[in-house]
């Protein structure tokens, strides 16, 4: 939990060093920040009592794999983007392919009790939800940076305020002493987070939600060529339905 809370301060602070350089939201713009930053504690609050309630290594793929196909659901009532048959298939191709080398590689729903899927859920549908929120509100500001960097301020205090309810005062010096670690991985999640709301600016948000997934496929190489894991069949059929639901993206 420090951890994530590390990285978002880290993301808040270099947000900061570009503030000065980006307009401040419209009107129309904050509740979409407020919303968001709401959104986001209710994630980090879910998948921290997932993560209690279970083996974190089925519950957060399970959240993962079922947020891109909330996303698309959603999308359809708050921002009317109805996916095309292509599209459709591409993201239950990717999310179908994220949960089956996440399951396979180890982790096996039978073994998983229902609080734990209650909260995986519930952290899927936030993910869903502060997605949308982020895509609408970055589409409605001046630029996706702009947006991006007072989001980051605004969510960096709900952060804080979250680790201090389940941590304590007793988590600031913690906080202070790994600021290093946190600004560093603070920046990098940051960059990719703004590369994704400037991408739903352009592009379907359910797309882009659901090729965030992606990353899993890039791991599971990682993890075969580099740590010398075994590439088994149901690794190879994910990899494949990952890749397959690419490509059913890019024909939507």
């Amino acid at each position: 939990f420090l951890s994530i809370t590390l990285m978002t301060l880290g993301m808040g602070a270099a947000a900061l060093v570009v503030l000065p350089f980006v307009e401040v939201p419209k009107a129309e713009v904050w509740p979409y920040i407020i919303a968001s930053v709401i959104f986001h504690m209710g994630y980090r609050t879910f998948l921290i009592g997932a993560y209690k309630a279970g083996d974190f290594a089925q519950t957060y793929p399970l959240a993962r794999g079922t947020a891109p196909l909330l996303s698309a659901f959603g999308g359809m009532f708050v921002v009317a983007e109805i996916p095309g048959p292509f599209a459709m298939l591409g993201i239950f191709l990717l999310s179908a392919g994220t949960l089956v080398m996440s399951f396979r590689g180890g982790a096996h729903l039978e073994k998983l009790n229902l609080r734990a899927v209650g909260f995986a859920l519930g952290t899927s549908i936030f993910i869903a939800s502060y997605t949308l929120s982020d895509g609408s509100g970055a589409r409605l500001a001046a630029t996706a940076q702009s947006y991006a960097a007072w989001l980051f301020i605004c969510d960096a205090f709900g952060a804080l305020v979250l680790c201090l309810i389940f941590r304590g005062p007793k988590a600031l010096p913690v906080l202070a002493r790994d600021w290093k670690a946190g600004l560093f991985t603070g920046v990098l999640s940051g960059a990719a987070y703004w590369i994704v709301m400037w991408a739903m600016t352009k592009a379907p948000i359910a797309s882009v939600a659901s090729l965030r997934e992606t990353s899993i496929l890039f791991a599971m190489m990682i993890s075969v060529f580099a740590l010398g894991e075994k590439m088994t069949g149901w690794r190879g059929a994910a990899a494949l339905s990952i890749v397959a639901g690419v490509v059913a993206l890019r024909l939507g």
